[in-house]
Formats: C-alpha cells, sequence, structure tokens
C-alpha cells in the first residue's frame, strides 16, 4: 500500500508543476518577472520535479522488491513449511539465537535485543534480493511459527558451489527436523541452482549438526586448523561435502 503512495504523491508532483509552468507563460498571466522571484521558481519547480521522479523511481524500485519476495522458492515437507522470512517473525527468530545452547557453536554471540534477529533477517534478504544465496524459515504447518532457517550462503558461481547452514529451537531438537527439510533445500540446490557440490562447515565438538550432515549424505573432508576467528579465539572448522552424483544416488 505505501509504494502505492508513494506512486501517487510523485504523480501528483509532476502534474503540479507541469500546470504551474504552463500557467505561467499564459497570455493573461504572462511570464513572472524576471531577477530573484523568477530564480526562486525555477528553483522550486526543480526540486519539486525531481522529488517527483525520485517518488515514482522509488515506487518502480519497491515494486521489484515486492515482486522477487513473491517469487522466493516456497516448499513443503510432510510437518514444515518452508518460507522466506519476514520481520514479522523476528520474535521466533530472536527466541531461539537468545539461547546459550543454539548459539554455542553459532559464529555470532547471543542476542540479547529483537533488533539482532531483525539485522540478521534484514541481511538475509538483501542476499535473496542480490542473488547471493536463500535463507528458508522452517514454519510448522499448524501455526506458521518459524523454528529455524536452513540455507545457502558463500555461493560461488564460477564453481558452482554453495555452503549450507542451519539452525533450530532447541524444543524441535532430536526430531527429525533437519533430516526432513534438508531434502528439498539439498534437491533446489543441485537442480535450480545447478551446483555441483554442497560444503558444509561445522565445529568438530558439535556432534549433533555430524550426525545429521551424515544422514544427508555429507561426506567428512577434514579438519581446517584454526581457520577463522570467531568470540575472541581461533577455532577449528570441519568440513564435509556433498557432490551432485552423490545425492542423485
Amino acid at each position: 500500500m505505501v509504494k502505492w503512495f508513494i506512486l501517487f504523491g510523485g504523480i501528483v508532483l509532476l502534474g503540479i508543476n507541469f500546470y504551474a509552468v504552463y500557467d505561467v507563460y499564459q497570455p493573461k498571466v504572462g511570464p513572472i518577472g524576471s531577477g530573484r522571484i523568477s530564480m526562486y521558481f525555477w528553483i522550486s519547480i526543480f526540486i519539486s520535479t525531481l522529488s517527483g521522479i525520485i517518488a515514482i523511481s522509488q515506487f518502480f524500485v519497491l515494486f521489484a522488491y515486492d515482486q522477487r519476495n513473491k517469487n522466493f522458492p516456497r516448499m513443503e515437507t510432510k510437518r514444515f513449511v518452508l518460507r522466506q522470512i519476514e520481520l514479522t517473525d523476528a520474535e521466533e527468530v530472536f527466541y531461539y539465537f537468545s539461547q546459550d545452547e543454539v548459539m554455542k557453536y553459532y559464529d555470532l554471540d547471543v542476542f540479547k535485543d529483537i533488533g539482532e534477529a531483525k539485522k540478521i533477517i534484514r541481511k538475509w534478504q538483501i542476499k535473496y534480493h542480490k542473488n547471493e544465496g536463500f535463507r528458508w524459515g522452517i514454519a510448522t504447518k499448524g501455526d506458521n511459527k518459524i523454528i529455524g532457517s536452513c540455507g545457502y550462503h558463500n555461493w560461488e558461481k564460477e564453481h558452482n558451489k554453495a555452503e549450507i547452514g542451519f539452525e533450530l529451537t532447541p524444543e524441535f531438537w532430536r526430531s527429525g527436523v533437519m533430516p526432513e527439510v534438508l531434502q528439498p533445500i539439498l534437491s533446489y540446490g543441485f537442480e535450480k541452482m545447478e551446483l555441483h557440490r554442497i560444503e558444509a562447515l561445522y565445529d568438530p565438538e558439535n556432534s549433533a549438526s555430524k550426525r545429521t550432515l551424515e544422514k544427508a549424505g555429507f561426506i567428512y573432508e577434514g579438519t581446517l586448523r584454526e581457520s577463522a576467528f570467531e568470540k575472541g579465539q581461533f577455532c577449528d572448522a570441519s568440513i564435509c561435502s556433498l557432490l551432485k552424483k552423490e545425492f542423485a544416488k
């Protein structure tokens, strides 16, 4: 709705300006003099016309943004809907990102306020709009509440590979959620994103992530020693991968 008001406002501004210029040069009125008054008039016309053009341009940007949002790939499993995460989901996202047990192996500090949840949601949305990755919210079919997310980042298109990551609220741990949602997401990566290789990095001590990835067919490749600096210290990262030919088996 907001974008339509912006469009209407831009059109009105341009219409008023065109009429003002037309009216000023009618014989019954004549040009409005010269000097400072004339200068102020044209400055006003220029500024308001520019404002109108900007408003109309903003409408088309918002329109294109909304259209791309509508095209976000939505998928379903037996129990869950995989959809785009919106700012209205910030409360649910903040809930699990504010828990120590969820953030223990995450490369971010525990969230302290809901603003941090909105920030990471915007980050995921920007990556999608820039065609740099996808982040699906895992929503329960009953109430459409977000209980976690899964998606692709570090998408290297020239090498046809991307990194996958995920997290889940503790209430749904050990209930088969990730194996269920990984299948359509992996399928999307290989078929729609045309990936040849999907990688996953995880803390060597995170046995739960290791088991989840192994169940999905990922093969352990090794440990990158002190490859990242997180939370004030250097840390190791185990790496595993899944190739398209392996997923197709």
